[in-house]
């Protein structure tokens, strides 16, 4: 039997414990070997929480534990000295999104350590069930060449990624044209649960437009808290040559005289009568699987699914016995495309990305 990811984490915050549950629900595949915290009071408060020594420094840890590999979890502004102290005493990182805050951080971390291999970036979203059934679809050519890509769920790099994932985009150009607008809505949730909000309060939505070349196109549209109010769904259209995916439905060309439109459908255990426990089994479309659950008895949530897939992956990329899952030149091209939505928002002009060093 393969043994447990060992893997080590900087950061106690709120992404920081998405990896420690993974450590806690599935033992067998993964073991947090140790925290680092800034103060030994919030070290005892994380020990106490999940079992799992703590330590006050990158380094500490490292001798200490010898892991596998570090998740780095801390502010986008700490993130990057983090990521460079690992790498330069040879430990393999898997950085939280984004690597670094902003252009001129981006370009430092890459000459810094992009030359090294060691890292990569826990850009989960197109690690997550859905998006990887669709995206198996895509690779099946079942809708054709893919040209264009609309998401509004989620922000910034994890939309981009997504975007970048689908249309099989490198690091090339991307020009985006992006505009800001203000409506009322109702906020009645927030990370911290219910608000009880009765009234609708100013919300900020970018709606931008990006073109990737060789005509590929994409629509990004988010407002603000959109991942936690049940007001705003999540949409994603994907659209190729012979067909398009529009969130959980695919229409297909299938011959000179025939289109049809078929499910992608969810097997989900627990409902009603079922009796195996309220967990995913698999996605399929037209009778094939094209997502299967590989953790099935943790009982994860869709986003915690992602975390365990990309956290195995990172452990079998350190083991040889795997691919990188996302390497550091595609989460800082993720993070360069969200910074040019965010400067086209901010300025009323449209801003096209260069070919950076990571781009090869």
């Amino acid at each position: 039997m393969t043994p447990p990811v060992r893997f080590g984490l900087v950061g106690s915050g709120w992404r920081a414990e998405f990896f420690l549950r993974m450590a806690r629900l599935m033992p067998l595949r993964f073991t947090a070997v140790g925290v680092v915290t800034r103060s030994v009071e919030r070290g005892e408060q994380v020990t106490a929480a999940w079992g799992v020594p703590t330590y006050r420094s990158p380094a500490e840890l490292v001798a200490a534990q010898a892991p596998e590999l570090v998740v780095v979890a801390v502010p986008w502004d700490v993130a990057p000295g983090v990521t460079a102290e690992l790498v330069a005493a040879g430990v393999p990182v898997l950085t939280e999104t984004p690597p670094a805050p902003d252009v001129v951080g981006l370009r430092e971390l890459w000459d810094q350590v992009g030359s090294s291999g060691l890292v990569q970036v826990a850009e989960h979203s197109p690690f997550m069930p859905a998006h990887r059934a669709r995206a198996e679809i895509v690779r099946s050519g079942a809708i054709g060449e893919v040209t264009s890509v609309q998401v509004s769920s989620t922000h910034m790099y994890h939309a981009v990624g997504l975007i970048r994932s689908l249309l099989g985009a490198g690091c090339d150009p991307v020009t985006v044209t992006a505009q800001r607008f203000t409506a009322p809505l109702l906020d009645p949730m927030t990370r911290d649960g219910w608000t009880g909000a009765v009234e609708p309060v100013p919300a900020g939505t970018t709606l931008a437009l990006m073109d990737l070349g060789e005509g590929r196109s994409a629509v990004y549209d988010f407002t603000d808290n959109q991942w936690h109010n049940p007001l705003r769904g999540n949409r994603l259209v994907v659209r190729g040559s012979h067909g398009e995916i529009i969130d959980d439905q695919v229409t297909r060309w299938v011959d000179e005289r025939t289109v049809v439109t078929s499910p992608l459908v969810r097997r989900q255990g627990g409902v009603e009568q079922d009796l195996e426990g309220f967990d995913l089994d698999h996605l399929s479309f037209e009778g094939r699987v094209v997502f299967r659950n590989r953790y099935a008895g943790a009982r994860l949530a869709d986003d915690d699914l992602a975390v365990a897939a990309l956290l195995d992956a990172t452990g079998a990329w350190v083991r040889g016995t795997g691919d990188p899952p996302y390497p550091l030149a595609q989460g800082c091209q993720d993070h360069l495309v969200a910074l040019a939505v965010e400067e086209s928002a901010r300025t009323g002009t449209s801003v096209t990305t260069g070919r950076e060093a990571w781009a090869g």
